[in-house]
């Protein structure tokens, strides 16, 4: 068997072992179904600064600063990796902290030398919605490896087999150290365990997948199915790594990670502290008291994870933000298959418009969405498509129209195939009403295809200056003006134990780069202060009418 290779002294501590042995004695039936896990100590992922951030805090909770402080804490914990980062993450980091993602990742890696960090991605997309040329996208991956990404986890939301093994040598090309590649689990009439065995097969075989991870973004899975599933998946995968990540969504997932446990799966996706249960992962906390009892060993610093776990308290209690919560066992999750960080972006937009109330009736619409456009499985970026969809046509027919009478270009992109094809068939009905909708002509014809060299020197004459390639990749992706802000905004500040944005928590700024992000964050700011080297000015915008 392979295992991940430690770094450093072994730090799991001496009370991991006494208590996985106790457990071993004093609970053997615990062991359900008579089944002993015969492979090594279960390792860590740790997911509470990017999936537990998005799933629970809509990426917006933790900031450079932020990971920054809890990286030390992270290292220590002696983790299988980090699960740092995605595309929604930077982009979210530029447009609502004005921070530099380069920068983000960079900083995180001078604290966490010997642990990888990861970033996951659809293999089609960096930071726009809209799907990436391959310089662009190969060029991505070039940066996240050139400023300290060592991990890539490809979740290719249509289990596209071909395009996974293209991303994976892409990014071993671009200096990617580890590859991850997703069987990405769902449900529906079309899905079926076959696909999933034959595409573990396929990634088992390919030189430059290093790991097999089967990934439930909606959490879907239950004891069950990861008793069909993770036996032939362990059997086929052989000596490769064979991962799991789940989410709690539907309150399952805490249990199947003990069966997944005694299955012989290597690894185990984890949040800890207020980034964990809810519709994140399952809790680090409760896990190991939960293998302890079964006595299946688990090689991880307790102490660090302790330590780490109580700064992210201090991170939620600084912002006023939820923690993560146990969730009861609820199927209706099953019905409309949206993930985690998908529910609390829906939530958020609808308390912005007044309408938190029809929460379920969107939920209720996603189901029926998903089935139009062929099951689509429920994962960046089509959980968005889908969601925002059903968004639309819940407005709709609460103001007399039609379902799709409204249809974002994403979803027309979609139904045009420039993600791919779905497994499923799309509603006839919807492809004739995109087939009649002027913008779909549009987007037929709008394929930006142009080489690195031709987009270099495009915005070369645009800005009358040659951009750095980490420059110019955020200039294609993003819009322009959240570019302008980061780069004025300077250097993310270190973590202070204040409220992102707060200096002093009077909201008066302590030097020039703070008082320009301050004004930033605050489009509709009435007053701002800023004292520096002595000097004081104010500025006051003036009420409407004077």
């Amino acid at each position: 068997m392979t295992t991940a290779k430690k770094k450093g002294p072994q730090k799991t501590g001496p009370q991991a072992t006494d208590s996985a042995s106790s457990g071993a004695r004093v609970a053997p039936h615990l062991a359900t179904g008579g089944t002993q896990r015969t492979r090594g100590p279960v390792r860590i992922v740790d997911t509470s600064v990017r999936d537990g951030n998005q799933s629970l805090w809509a990426a917006l909770g933790v900031t450079t600063g932020m990971v920054e402080a809890v990286g030390p804490l992270l290292e220590a914990m002696n983790l299988q990796a980090i699960d740092f980062t995605s595309s929604t993450h930077l982009s979210m980091g530029v447009k609502f902290h004005h921070e530099n993602p380069w920068e983000r990742i960079s900083r995180m890696r001078a604290v966490t030398p010997n642990t990888p960090l990861a970033a996951i991605t659809t293999g089609m997309r960096f930071m726009s919605w809209e799907k990436a040329s391959e310089p662009v996208f190969r060029m991505s991956l070039r940066l996240l490896a050139r400023h300290g990404l060592r991990r890539l986890q490809i979740a290719e939301p249509m289990n596209d087999r071909d395009a996974t093994i293209k991303v994976a040598r892409w990014a071993k090309e671009e200096g990617i150290e580890q590859v991850v590649a997703g069987v990405v689990f769902t449900e529906s009439p079309v899905h079926t365990d076959e696909r999933y065995l034959a595409n573990t097969r396929a990634y088992a075989a390919d030189p430059n997948i290093d790991i097999i991870y089967l990934k439930d973004p909606g959490g879907l899975l239950t004891d069950e199915r990861v008793r069909d599933l993770v036996p032939p998946m362990r059997e086929i995968t052989g000596d490769k790594i064979l991962e799991l990540h789940s989410h709690c969504t539907t309150g399952a997932a805490s249990q199947l990670y003990l069966t997944a446990a005694q299955l012989g799966i290597d690894v185990l996706h984890t949040g800890i502290g207020p980034l964990s249960n809810g519709t994140a992962q399952p809790s680090l906390e409760k896990l190991l008291g939960n293998l302890d009892a079964m006595g299946i060993p688990v090689d991880i610093n307790r102490d660090a994870a302790a330590q780490a776990a109580e700064m992210l308290w201090s991170f939620a209690k600084a912002q006023g933000l939820n923690a993560g919560t146990p969730t009861e066992y609820d199927l209706s999750t099953h019905v409309h298959q949206v993930p985690g960080g998908m529910i609390g972006t829906l939530k958020r937009q609808l308390t912005e418009i007044g309408m938190i109330d029809e929460l379920p009736a969107v939920m209720a619409e996603a189901s029926r969405v998903r089935a139009d456009l062929g099951y689509p499985i429920m994962v960046t970026p089509f959980s968005q498509f889908v969601g925002s969809q059903a968004l639309m046509n819940v407005l709709a027919l609460k103001s007399g129209q039609e379902r799709y009478s409204r249809i974002p270009d994403e979803v027309l992109r979609f139904v045009l195939g420039h993600f791919g094809t779905p497994e499923g068939p799309i509603n006839p009905d919807v492809l004739q009403r995109v087939a009649d909708m002027p913008r779909t002509a549009e987007l037929e014809v709008n394929v930006d295809d142009k080489s690195l060299a031709e987009l270099h020197t495009e915005f070369a004459e645009k800005f009358g200056r040659t951009l750095d390639e980490e420059e110019l990749m955020l200039r294609i992706v993003l819009p322009q003006d959240q570019v302008d802000t980061m780069l004025a905004a300077g250097p993310a500040p270190a973590w202070s134990g204040k409220k992102p944005g707060s200096s002093g928590g009077n909201g008066t700024a302590t030097n020039v780069s703070e008082f320009i992000t301050a004004v930033n964050r605050l489009p509709k700011w009435r007053s701002v202060a800023v004292n520096f080297a002595g000097e004081s000015v104010s500025l006051r915008r003036p009420t409407e009418g004077n």
